[in-house]
């Protein structure tokens, strides 16, 4: 089987489904997360969100912020009603006004963090997506440009951390690698 009809039949089999896509910066989680969208989009109503819309900066990406945000927007999903989020802007380094998007039936939760424990009983299916730490550096410096190096480096020990502290890879439901 393969991994479209799969997660079709997990989520056929739930109400209000909701993916996480998880693992380390540079995977191709967002790729993924829109080729599952655009297929189970045929079946289901989807909304796709996107971690790096919710971490507050560089600093205070992985924390109970996050954590929060993530509880509200699934609790929102699974009551089918809209969900209020504040998107960061990462030019003026501060939350933009709260805006409202529209109910659906299928949720697609993409980005590092976005398979914590905290939410974990809620999900149909928890992707991971393996990559060496050094091949995803460079994705993302080829597709972000090279002048988030410095932050990109924290950043790998700040996601390893996390990662070993919230178990995800082991938790997943299914593990790809790039």
């Amino acid at each position: 089987m393969d991994l479209i009809a799969a997660l079709l039949d997990l989520c056929k089999s739930q109400n209000q489904p909701i993916i996480a896509i998880d693992g380390p910066a540079g995977a191709g989680k967002t790729t993924l997360a829109h080729d599952i969208s655009l297929a189970l989009s045929q079946r289901f109503s989807v909304t796709e969100i996107h971690m790096d819309d919710l971490y507050d900066g560089w600093d205070n990406a992985l924390t109970t912020h996050l954590t929060e945000a993530l509880t509200h927007i699934v609790s929102a999903h699974k009551k089918s009603t809209e969900i209020s989020i504040s998107k960061y802007d990462w030019v003026s380094g501060a939350f933009n006004s709260a805006q409202l998007i529209g109910k659906s039936e299928l949720l697609i939760l993409e980005g590092v963090g976005s398979g914590q424990m905290a939410i974990r009983n809620s999900l149909a299916a928890l992707i991971w997506i393996e990559i060496e730490d050094s091949k995803g550096l460079a994705r993302v410096l080829q597709r972000d440009g090279d002048s988030i190096a410095l932050q990109m480096q924290t950043w790998l020990a700040t996601q390893s951390q996390h990662f070993a502290v919230e178990g995800t890879q082991n938790a997943a439901d299914f593990i790809l690698t790039t």
